[in-house]
């Protein structure tokens, strides 16, 4: 993979080329514990049906990026929405982009396009995080077991060079008091863009009050796809239907 400087720190990111004039460039924006391997050859499907310039990337402490020494704060998404995006899209050339962001990334790209800072196209989000709830803390609690006591640990190490720290600074964080209170629907309002939701009904970290808070709070134009049999990843739980609605919606921007 390819690296790119920003903030004095590299990050790992993958390209694939537009094969499409006048197309938008879609920027895929990770989970809590995702990298750019770990959404698996979905960009290739997304980049293949849209003919768009995609752009995968992992955050600073994820996959093969350099390592994030310290703790996260309760604001970590706020930093990624509003200094390590958009001195990613400056050094890549990243305009009026269509941010694809699932679970941490959806937020991170609500937060992004709510600061009105920058211009973007549209936002598809899975799984989007906007305030706490209670299944949330259940689902990480469970992943927390999964990795003191299971293979989860093992299963995740080949795609992130700092496991231990990916792993821990998204769990510590999420299972600690002060982030009870984290909620960024006060984003929402600056958010007047089209979105699309995708929230899938057996998602064990989150319910679809996420997706209807968003519908609530944004100002542009919102379609929501609610998928049966679905946990917390959509495009690999359902990838059928969520290409689909992703590819869908893209072409009718």
């Amino acid at each position: 993979m390819p690296f790119v400087e920003i903030n004095r720190h590299r990050i790992e990111y993958a390209e694939i080329a537009a094969r499409r004039a006048r197309t938008p460039t879609l920027v895929l924006l990770h989970e809590g514990l995702g990298s750019v391997a770990l959404w698996r050859d979905f960009p290739a499907k997304l980049a293949a049906a849209t003919g768009c310039r995609t752009i995968t990337y992992s955050r600073w402490g994820y996959g093969k990026s350099d390592r994030f020494h310290g703790p996260r704060e309760p604001r970590y998404m706020h930093a990624e929405a509003l200094d390590e995006l958009p001195a990613l899209r400056a050094a890549l050339a990243l305009g009026d982009p269509i941010l694809i962001g699932h679970s941490d990334g959806a937020s991170i790209a609500l937060i992004h396009a709510g600061s009105g800072r920058w211009p973007v196209r549209a936002l598809i989000l899975e799984a989007p995080h906007v305030f706490v709830e209670d299944v949330s803390i259940i689902g990480i609690e469970e992943a927390k077991h999964a990795y003191d006591d299971s293979d989860l640990k093992r299963r995740l190490a080949p795609y992130h060079a700092d496991v231990e720290g990916v792993f821990r600074g998204w769990n510590d964080i999420w299972l600690s008091p002060q982030f009870r209170a984290w909620n960024v629907e006060d984003c929402l309002p600056g958010v007047t863009c089209p979105v699309l939701a995708i929230q899938g009904i057996d998602d064990q970290y989150g319910t679809v009050e996420q997706v209807n808070a968003v519908a609530r709070g944004v100002k542009g134009p919102f379609e929501k796809l609610l998928l049966d049999n679905c946990m917390h990843a959509p495009h690999r739980d359902q990838e059928a239907d969520t290409l689909a609605a992703m590819v869908g919606f893209i072409t009718t921007l």
